[in-house]
Parts: structure tokens; sequence; C-alpha cells
């Protein structure tokens, strides 16, 4: 990044509430491209995922990689002392995400049309499960319930089994993507219209779930379909499944182009399914997708994950292996890449991942990792509040703040 560029958020403010994942990450994604973000977190333990998972002298490693760039505030938004504070830090603002229950924020006086007065160019984002109205807003929206709700948890599994989840919160990181989209989107509006005013961004994360889901609505309507599940193949395309190999590692292939399939099937051993008219074109192919799967995963028991790779690259085949952490990590081109970031945690170092998307010119960076509790009170209530030592005393001793 040249110095006379700036990263594309430098100047934003971003007040982030709420805690968990969806909020989170969304101030994750803004100060990785350089928003200055203010994150609030309760005085008594601050957001929960300081302990959860796997954790290292008190505090849980994902949060290093969470909270990169965030300065840590500690408010008590129960207290009326603490939601005047935070109005306060709203005013000087122009984004707030905020990830509670609908309606949670209106109660404390902290609304949209509560601060749009003192503050009319504030971007006010908010993330809930099902939306702000609805007769499903008022419901608990954990990203486990709202991947089934969205329609995205039928279609993954297989058939006459119980749907099965990614072992991650998608439906939370998900939806952080697309309030970061809005915010970004608002920024732009914003800067434009007349007015300077701000707007609200509704983020569900069923609809953000929703979003994902490529053809089936318009499939179901217009021909009465219903996406099932497929196991480890996509529907209506064929071949492209996942097979397991000699030395018991999976590889995928795809390799449902017209002429990709005749060289793998070359490739594989097969040359009279390669040179099947019935076979010839993805139609042909759907029909006759278990005797293609049957003889791709019969070359692939014989032969080891490396040489199944080796062969079908030669042939510009699309084939790749499944990975887990430690093989990502040992990986050349994620190196290559730069998916990886090093802070250092207490004198040790610390892998944590890139954020993307990668802007060649002003990319984003971790600058610090997440901060510990409260560590930025007295810059924050100090200098950008103005409050003098007295009233930040008064406030500890109210345990308002730490």
């Amino acid at each position: 990044m040249s110095e006379s560029r700036k990263r594309p958020l430098e100047g934003i403010r971003v007040i982030e509430l709420g805690q968990l994942l969806a909020g989170p990450f969304t101030g994750s994604m803004l100060a990785y491209f350089g928003a200055e973000v203010i994150k609030v977190e309760p005085p008594k333990g601050g957001d929960p995922i300081r302990g959860w998972r796997e954790v290292q002298n008190g505090t849980s490693l994902w949060w290093h990689s969470l909270g990169r760039n965030k300065k840590s505030v500690t408010i008590d938004l129960k207290a009326e002392a603490g939601q005047q504070l935070v109005r306060q830090l709203i005013d000087t603002a122009d984004v707030l995400v905020e990830n509670f229950r609908p309606g949670v924020m209106e109660k404390w006086g902290l609304g949209p049309e509560d601060v749009k007065a003192s503050n009319p160019g504030l971007i006010y984002t908010r993330i809930s499960g099902y939306g702000q109205d609805g007769p499903n807003s008022v419901k608990p929206g954990y990203a486990s319930v709202c991947e089934g709700y969205s329609g995205f948890r039928y279609v993954n599994g297989f058939e006459d089994q119980a749907p099965v989840r990614p072992n991650l919160s998608i439906g939370d990181t998900i939806a952080a993507i697309h309030a970061a989209l809005g915010v970004t989107l608002a920024i732009i509006e914003r800067s434009n219209n007349e007015t300077g005013e701000g707007q609200v961004i509704d983020v569900a994360l069923y609809e953000s779930m929703f979003n994902l889901m490529e053809a089936v609505i318009p499939e179901y309507d217009g021909a009465g379909v219903i996406r099932q599940p497929s196991g480890t193949t996509v529907t209506g395309i064929v071949p492209t499944n996942t097979f397991r190999c000699a030395d018991g590692k999976y590889v995928v292939i795809g390799g449902n182009g017209d002429a990709i399939f005749k060289r793998l099937m070359i490739a594989a051993g097969f040359p009279e399914m390669a040179e099947n008219p019935a076979m010839a074109d993805n139609a042909g192919r759907v029909i006759h997708e278990a005797e293609i799967d049957a003889a791709l995963a019969k070359w692939c028991l014989d032969n080891p994950a490396k040489t199944i790779i080796a062969t079908l690259e030669a042939e510009r085949v699309p084939v790749g292996p499944i990975y887990n952490v430690e093989d990502m990590m040992n990986d050349e081109h994620y190196q290559a890449r730069g998916m990886f970031e090093q802070v250092e945690i207490d004198g040790k170092p610390l892998k944590i991942p890139a954020i993307l998307p990668k802007l060649k010119s002003t990319p984003g960076e971790t600058k610090w990792s997440g901060p510990k509790l409260g560590s930025h009170n007295q810059e924050v209530l100090g200098e950008i509040l103005g409050l003098d030592a007295g009233n930040l005393q008064q406030l500890r001793e109210n345990k308002i703040i730490t």
C-alpha cells in the first residue's frame, strides 16, 4: 500500500454493540479495512467469545482474531448512565453495528429514531435472526436455527438422514459479510445524497443464508421441483463428487464440462465412457451418474490421493484435496497468497487468518490483535467524550465501567 493511499474506511468511526459473532465479525471486517471500531463490552467478562473454545491465559485464541484492530470499552448498557455514555459515543460515529434482539435498543432509548435528530448521518446497522419486523422478529435468532429456517440446511446431507451442518456458525459469518457490504454501500450513498443523511440497514441471519440458495426458488415456482439433499454431489451436474483414495484421503473431482469429462475418463482408464454418446453432455451424464461415479470411486480407491491429483492436473481436470487446518497452514499456495498473519500474544507468535477481499492498492491489515477488556476506556471516554479523571472514577465506583 502506497503512503499516499489510505485503507478504504479510514476516517470512518464505528460503534460496535452486541456480542458473539455476527455483529463482532462485521466490526472485524470494517476495522481490517481502516475503520476506527469502538467495541462496547459488558464490564463483567466482556464479549463471551473471549472465553469460548480454546482458551490460553484466560482468553480464547479466537478473540485475538475476532477482536483485531478494535478499541475495547467497558460500559454497562443495562444501566441508564451506561446508556447515556453510549448515546454520546453514537453521536460521534458514522456507523453503528448492533445485533441485539429487535426492540432492545429502543428500550434503552438508543433506537434509530432516538438518535436520528442528534446524528442524522448515522448508518444504523442492525443484525438479528429474522429481521426487525414480521411475525418471527421477536424470536431468538441463533445461527443454527436460522440456517434451517432459510432452507440452507435442507439441501445439506444425505437422503433419508437428518440434515447436517458444517462445524461452523456460518449463518453468523454470512450475515456479517452482508452487513459489511450494506455499510459500505450506505457510506457511498450517503456521500452522494444532498442531505448527508444515513439510513438503517436491516440484516437477518436467515435472509443472508437465503441469499445463497441459487436456483432453488425459480425451479420450484417454475417447475415444481423441490431441491433435495444430495450428499457429496450437486443435483443436476455430473460428475462432481468427493472420492476416497487408497491412502484414506479424499479428493474432489469436478469433470462436468463436456471436453473435461472426456479427459477425465481417459485419464481414469475408462475410454469407453469418454466416447459414449449417451454421456457426451451433462443431461446424459445426469442419467448415468451412478455408473460414472462408481467408475471414478473404484479408480480413486486403487490409488493414493497424490497420484489422483497429479494425474488429473496433468490433464487440466479440476481436482483438489479435502484439507484440514494443518494441511492449509503447510500449503505453499496459502502461504504465497498471504492467508495467514502473525500477531504477538504475551510475547509468543500466533497465526490468525487474513480477512478478504484482497485490494491490491489499499489492502486491509491487522494492526493489533484483540485487545484486553476495557483497555481503551481512557482513550475513548477520556479523549473522545472528554470525561475527566473524576467522572471516570465515579463511573468505576458505580460499576458502569471498569
